[in-house]
């Protein structure tokens, strides 16, 4: 990257559902989280990608405040530079332009000629070099206060994608996902480009764009980060946004807000070996096909069958006479979907939605602060889950209404807090919870606990809590 005299920060925007992706990706553990071949999740190859440019001053993170402890463990683990990390907290979705204006606000607070590089968090780029070198294009351009937006040079005809009309570094109109017949034109014309949804500019010149064509995202935005609550942690700064204030912010996208509007938008067309795993045919086509055009990760047996994605967690699948199928097994949810149709997945979703199930939100194993829950079953009256808590972690000091719970010990050693008493049950122990009895689970060993819970009575939904402390903030 040349020579510059403004600092790159890059803004990586790790919300959504990925609905598409469903059973893997979940409300409580979405896209970004979900892991590729190598073991490595999106979110920290999106990380991984931001830290390796040169010129970085600190990584920004827009999340959901639910997701604020999966997301910092994930980036523990990758973040050997320790780079400065900064995570602005949101407590629902409101869109691409609002979470743009509160980090471009906070990046301006700390430095004024800051330049902000806007990555979505679940999208693949393969080719480093290629991103590096057109990055640096980017913030050129971004350095004659333009607005820049990166385009994909197209390989075939999609109709998944929005279109840039450009000529050389000029924006002249974007354009929403086409049909097949006009994303032919597009192609062989070899003036449009892919809309991959990243963006580099002045964080000061686009706070300048929002108050000219969406002063109110502005104002509400600046409102949001003036009353939020601020906090420094362990090598990170975080920033929360109150419900209240941010209940009032539009729902909208930086396209409609900015881009659409600007007089000052620029485009750099790039190959970088762009995929954003819009679908389970965009992950199929991560895998090497066999002769049959079948693909396979985890364990499957076929049986005269040609042209399927077969993907499992732990069971073993078979497969027998089908084609052109896309086969998801989970823990807790079998997905069969034609491989034509894998975008109507999200009508699934929503249909889990409507009938209030679980299976829309989260998995069977739970990621928490201090460690993890796994229902191993679940019946009328009663509920079975395996906890591991991390060494040193505390669950909450907490009291439920309507069930009582059993802890048997499996491995290491629980401090407990059960009503007035506390008590040291090692492994092979067990103790009784009344319902409501204020308890709290502790691990002050050096392995992990992991503990058997029997809960029994009239409703065993996840929100039956009351929390009285907690020392990650959910009291």
């Amino acid at each position: 990257m040349p020579q510059t005299k403004h600092t790159l920060y890059p803004v990586i925007l790790s919300g959504g559902a990925g609905t598409r992706l469903w059973p893997v990706s979940r409300e409580m553990h979405p896209k970004p989280f979900m892991r590729m071949s190598d073991g490595q999740s999106l979110l920290q190859k999106a990380f991984n990608r931001a830290s390796e440019l040169p010129g970085v001053g600190e990584v920004l993170t827009v999340t959901n405040r639910e997701l604020f402890f999966k997301t910092e463990e994930e980036y523990k683990s990758v973040n050997n530079q320790h780079l400065p990390v900064s995570y602005i907290l949101e407590p629902f979705g409101r869109n691409t332009a609002p979470a743009i204006a509160l980090a471009a606000i906070h990046a301006a607070n700390n430095d004024k000629d800051a330049i902000l590089l806007i990555l979505p968090s679940d999208h693949l780029i393969s080719n480093q070099a290629a991103f590096n070198e057109a990055v640096s294009e980017a913030v050129v351009l971004a350095e004659k206060d333009l607005i820049v937006t990166f385009g994909i040079r197209p390989s075939h005809a999609e109709t998944g994608y929005g279109y840039i009309e450009s000529s050389g570094h000029l924006v002249k109109q974007f354009i929403e996902k086409p049909s097949i017949e006009k994303a032919e034109v597009f192609l062989q014309s070899g003036n449009y480009l892919w809309n991959a949804g990243m963006f580099c500019f002045k964080a000061k010149q686009y706070l300048s764009e929002l108050e000219k064509h969406a002063p109110d995202v502005l104002r509400e935005s600046q409102n949001c980060y003036d009353h939020a609550l601020k906090s420094n942690g362990d090598g990170f700064t975080q920033i929360e946004v109150k419900p209240a204030d941010f209940q009032n912010v539009p729902d909208i996208s930086i396209d409609y807000a900015v881009m659409e509007k600007s007089d000052h938008v620029g485009v750099v067309a790039c190959d970088i070996g762009w995929n954003d795993i819009g679908s389970w045919n965009a992950m199929s086509d991560l895998q090497s096909a066999d002769a049959s055009g079948n693909r396979v990760v985890g364990q499957a047996l076929l049986h005269d069958v040609s042209n399927c994605y077969v993907q499992s967690e732990n069971r073993m699948i078979g497969v027998v006479g089908v084609e052109n199928l896309i086969i998801i097994d989970t823990a807790d949810a079998l997905l069969v979907v034609d491989s034509k149709r894998t975008q109507d997945v999200k009508k699934i979703v929503g249909q889990l939605k409507k009938n209030g199930h679980d299976a829309h939100k989260i998995h069977n194993e739970v990621h928490r602060p201090w460690g993890t829950y796994t229902v191993l079953e679940e019946r009328k009256r009663f509920k079975i889950k395996r906890i591991v808590v991390k060494p040193g972690a505390s669950l909450s000091l907490q009291m439920h209404h309507h069930r009582s719970e059993h802890w048997i010990i499996v491995k290491g050693m629980a401090r407990v807090i059960n009503g007035e008493k506390e008590l040291m049950v090692n492994t092979n122990e067990s103790t009784y919870i009344p319902a409501g009895h204020k308890h709290r689970l502790e691990n002050p060993g050096v392995v992990d606990l992991v503990m058997i819970e029997v809960q029994s009575g009239d409703y065993l939904g996840e929100d039956d809590i009351v929390r009285f402390d907690d020392i990650y903030g959910r009291a």
